[in-house]
């Protein structure tokens, strides 16, 4: 389906003259990312080149995209921003709320009857302010964006990390916390550090077990989870163009796992076709017009250490499968190395369950390629030793998928469908037993795996694959099983193996649907009324944070947190999601997967005012009622993972004044600034050790807070003793404004009334 084809036209017709103009500004050959970047450029035409790493940039994207978790707390921001209708295109997409348990149709209906309130609050806040709805039911976000508007050489932010994912059709899209999307709701500029970029040059081709999956989860081995921070992953070469336009997504969307800004790929054929195939022949024929600039330069590619500020070489033709994990996204091992490290680490080696799907691999290219095995193993008479599961990407591909007899098969493996939604990916799946916290191994097609993450039992060791990988060990119910060079035994005893998986990069018959699920707003809004029960526990009408102010004397710690913090801590998804609209309910659940240094225990802090111990949200709040602000410590990479910004406005809710650190993931600092708090990092990281369980913080030089200028902090110890440390910041003068202002949305309100 095509939408909004007027707005990218606008955005072609003006490219060719900024691109030029920022080639000869930049005074160099730009790359794809460049191009991108340059022409959507709040000033409009480029004058001045920018440092990558260094200068924060006015940016306007073209769209932006929702998922229901997050978009309540967007959307009500945003009824207080004072607007009568977005600025730019927007959608809500509702695919976080939907448990998977029974199966589609039951699990659908459960979360309707679960979730009403929550739906219809963003189904008329959708139509009063000019939004796109898509039903529950109607698919992920990100495939749905990628099927209907992603478009090659496009801006758009997104209320999800994962939002990424349609830099497999060329865009530069961008994971945001849900303020940052209501300032490009409100016709504002949204600010960006101009990005560092990492050029991944792909040779060869792909073949046999081999997956586009592959290639991010090597990646995400070299770069670690945090490589990609403050950069680009701008992809290129013959193996590039080799791929197909929604295994560049699926790479693209895990890019997220290594904390890039972003991952792209050029224009070319393989994104011509799934325009084509998706309804939308006039964007490709638009595209057409000016491919040239929707890729890099050629010199660029020929020569990429001259125009990166890192390269890396993968030839898709030497490739392994891997799978990565446990409890990290980034511990990669190919599939022939498994035995011997997991005996080694005593992981399991029986895997209980195979999933697959999420906003990674739930294309008809994946399930069609998964399909392929689970086929085999009806016609080879082999007996599915896990369970399975599977999530189509979108009711488009399900009822493509429905169509062309794929899903038939994995049923007759007794594969559960569930619904077109998230499920497992974010841990809404009530997986049976999982309370009982056992040891045991899944495997899966998502992008995450932290501890806890699918089924809330830390114990569960959860390893990512591509769609067919899972496939083959999920029916050989062991997670050592190389489909490439093992054997299986059937039910008359036979050995057989597996032949290679086979799938269609599109359906062969073209994509067919009944009803996508998409709700256009009316024209005019004015008179619909968005109405919010004082009493309910769902949603919570927003009050203005109050500025922190310059004395934070006396502050209490409230926990250091130990080593890995994600979001995934700080805010937990599966059952605290049905909150996601109340501020107030889901501060509950503000840190209570994050490991205390002292005790080595989650949710269990001392609280000195009464010396006792209690749970990170009571102490909190405790500290709150007296008045007295609170300091949270972490470790490197604090706030990897999704885009929630309720992992900091939690924290603000609760008195959190500043959160101090070895270094952030890019989101979650630019939540926490956003937010009026104090986002900051050690100066030296050993002074993390300084920390002691019982201090308090004393800010010395606040009211000299200024671009970069150095806060120095005074700890104050039990014993009377005091430590005096520096601490460093990212803040430029607009973002210390958000500070004093106590919000970047209060200063958007003051701008607006003016």
């Amino acid at each position: 389906m095509a939408f909004d084809v007027d707005m990218i036209k606008k955005v072609y017709e003006r490219m060719a003259d900024r691109v030029d103009t920022a080639r000869n500004v930049v005074g160099r050959p730009l790359t794809l990312s460049e191009k991108i970047l340059y022409n959507h450029l709040w000033e409009g035409t480029p004058k001045e080149s920018f440092s990558r790493g260094v200068d924060y940039v006015d940016f306007a994207p073209d769209r932006i995209a929702c998922q229901d978790a997050t978009a309540q707390m967007a959307l009500l921001q945003f009824m207080q921003a004072g607007k009568k209708k977005v600025a730019v295109p927007t959608t809500v997409h509702c695919d976080h709320l939907i448990q998977a348990r029974i199966g589609a149709d039951k699990d659908l209906q459960e979360a309707i009857n679960n979730s009403s309130e929550v739906f219809n609050f963003l189904a008329s806040v959708s139509n009063k302010y000019g939004i796109g709805f898509w039903k529950p039911g109607a698919g992920i976000i990100h495939q749905v964006v990628l099927e209907n508007y992603a478009f090659p050489g496009g801006m758009m932010i997104g209320t999800d990390s994962h939002t990424v994912n349609a830099g497999g059709l060329g865009m530069i899209a961008i994971g945001v916390g849900g303020a940052d999307a209501v300032d490009v709701m409100a016709d504002m500029p949204w600010e960006l550090k101009f990005p560092k970029l990492i050029g991944v040059k792909l040779t060869g081709k792909l073949s046999g077990w081999t997956a586009p999956k592959d290639v991010i989860l090597k990646v995400a081995g070299i770069l670690t989870v945090k490589g990609g921070t403050g950069c680009i992953v701008e992809y290129f070469g013959e193996g590039a163009k080799s791929l197909s336009a929604t295994g560049k997504g699926t790479i693209c969307n895990m890019g997220a796992e290594i904390g890039a800004t972003t991952s792209t790929f050029g224009y070319d054929a393989s994104m011509e076709r799934y325009l084509r195939a998706t309804g939308r022949d006039e964007v490709a024929d638009e595209a057409n017009k000016i491919a040239d600039y929707l890729t890099g330069d050629a010199e660029v590619y020929q020569n990429p250490e001259q125009y990166f500020d890192q390269v890396i070489e993968i030839n898709l033709s030497e490739l392994k499968p891997h799978l990565n994990g446990p409890f990290t996204p980034d511990l990669a091992t190919p599939v022939g190395e498994m035995h011997d490290k997991a005996v080694e680490n005593e992981w399991p080696l029986d895997v209980e369950w195979g999933l697959i799907g999420s906003c990674t691999n739930s294309s008809y290219e994946d399930l069609s390629r998964a399909a392929s095995i689970a086929k085999q193993a009806v016609e080879k008479n082999l007996v599915t030793k896990a369970e399975f599961g599977i999530n189509p990407g979108s009711e488009q591909v399900r009822y493509t998928a429905e169509r062309d007899g794929l899903l038939e098969i994995f049923e007759d493996l007794d594969a559960k469908i569930f619904t077109n939604a998230c499920g497992p990916c974010i841990g809404q799946w009530a997986r049976e037993g999982a309370e009982k916290q056992q040891k045991n191994t899944i495997v899966h097609s998502f992008n995450r795996n932290f501890s806890k993450r699918a089924d809330g039992n830390p114990n569960t060791h959860a390893f990512v694959g591509s769609p067919e990988m899972v496939a083959a060990l999920a029916i050989s119910g062991k997670l050592d099983f190389n489909p490439i060079t093992d054997k299986l035994i059937n039910k008359d005893g036979e050995e057989v193996m597996f032949d290679e998986p086979t799938g269609f990069e599109l359906p062969p018959k073209g994509f067919d649907v009944e009803d996508p699920g998409f709700v256009a707003p009316v024209e005019d809004g004015s008179g619909i009324e968005v109405v919010v029960n004082k009493d309910s526990k769902r949603l919570q009408l927003l009050e203005p944070f109050k500025p922190i102010g310059t004395r934070i004397e006396d502050a209490k710690l409230l926990i250091k947190a130990f080593g890995k913090c994600t979001t995934d801590h700080i805010s937990m998804a599966g059952p605290w999601l049905r909150f996601r609209g109340h501020l107030d309910n889901i501060s509950d659940n503000m840190l209570i997967g994050a490991v205390n240094a002292f005790n080595k225990e989650t949710n269990l802090v001392k609280n000195q005012l009464t010396g006792e111990y209690a749970p990170v949200p009571a102490t909190a709040r405790a500290y709150k009622e007296k008045g007295i602000y609170s300091v949270v410590i972490g470790d490197h990479n604090y706030g990897e993972g999704s885009s929630r910004e309720h992992a900091a406005m939690e924290p603000r809710h609760l008195g959190v004044a500043a959160v101090i650190v070895k270094s952030f993931a890019r989101i979650h600092e630019t939540n926490l600034k956003k937010q009026g708090m104090l986002g900051l990092t050690f100066a030296n990281e050993s002074d993390y050790d300084l920390i002691q369980e019982n201090d308090t913080f004393n800010f010395a030089d606040l009211d000299q807070f200024a671009p970069g200028r150095q806060l120095t902090l005074e700890i104050q110890h039990d014993d009377g003793t005091k430590d005096l440390i520096k601490l460093n910041h990212t803040y430029n003068e607009n973002q210390i404004e958000w500070f004093k202002e106590g919000s970047a949305l209060n200063l958007i309100k003051k701008e607006n009334a003016q």
